[in-house]
């Protein structure tokens, strides 16, 4: 396939992961060890843990919610809003694993977070979402329903149900070109994305530093800073 956009692509389906928003200077919530941030993931990452120590939970979150004004959407978040805005042959589905809004910010006209946002809450009373960018907390008021106590993260933790997966799965189906950024193939669904597309008839291509755990069901495979190789795709697309 050319690098150069033809009548064969007209949808497109980009997938984003931690890599993307790492070279903006967020850490990514894994480590090498398997801890997110020092803690164990079902600690702070599940619904048994928020059951367990919601302090504890919220606390992490607050912290990560607080990190968003110190970081800037990079030169990857900028070229993928600007492929959406000016693509004419058809749709640009931009999917993130990420809870931040560099995407948003970036310029970015829609984004499908399917592991939720850390700049929104959800109500357990009244299953209320609602936009938050302060410290949740006991104190913390629902603004749908009024009562306090009842507010988490708008996060999608394990065990529960990615978000958008039927609007997802219907852009797959339909889609001709198929990109994974700064993913590293180990969550699933989203790892198993590339396999849908692919079925589906669509070509591959995957940006990342080094190759991920599903390298092998991609067509093609650009290494190096999403940053640098992002645009430089973003112009070949668009000459």
């Amino acid at each position: 396939m050319s690098d150069s956009p033809n009548a064969s692509i007209s949808n497109i389906v980009i997938l984003t992961g931690a890599g993307i928003s790492a070279e903006s200077g967020l850490a990514t919530f894994r480590g090498s060890d398997g801890l997110w941030e020092g803690h164990r993931v079902e600690d702070v990452a599940s619904p048994e843990g928020f059951e367990r120590d919601p302090e504890l939970v919220q606390k992490f979150y607050n912290l990560r919610r607080a990190q968003l004004p110190t970081v800037q959407p990079n030169p990857a978040h900028e070229a993928i809003a600007r492929l959406q805005q000016t693509w004419k042959h058809g749709t640009v589905t931009l999917v993130t694993q990420n809870v931040d809004n560099l995407h948003e910010r970036g310029g970015s006209p829609e984004v499908w977070h399917m592991h939720g946002e850390l700049l929104k809450a959800r109500c357990l009373r009244c299953e209320g979402v609602m936009e938050w960018d302060e410290d949740l907390g006991p104190s913390s008021k629902c603004l749908k329903c009024a009562r306090a106590g009842w507010l988490r993260p708008d996060i999608v933790w394990f065990g529960e149900m990615p978000l958008y997966m039927e609007q997802i799965t219907v852009r797959l189906e339909l889609t001709q070109l198929f990109v994974s950024i700064g993913t590293s193939g180990k969550v699933y669904p989203a790892a198993g994305f590339v396999r849908q597309a692919r079925r589906a008839g669509a070509h591959c291509l995957e940006f990342n530093l080094e190759a991920s755990d599903v390298s092998g069901d991609f067509h093609e495979a650009r290494l190096g800073p999403a940053g640098t190789t992002v645009p430089a795709w973003v112009e070949q697309m668009l000459a």
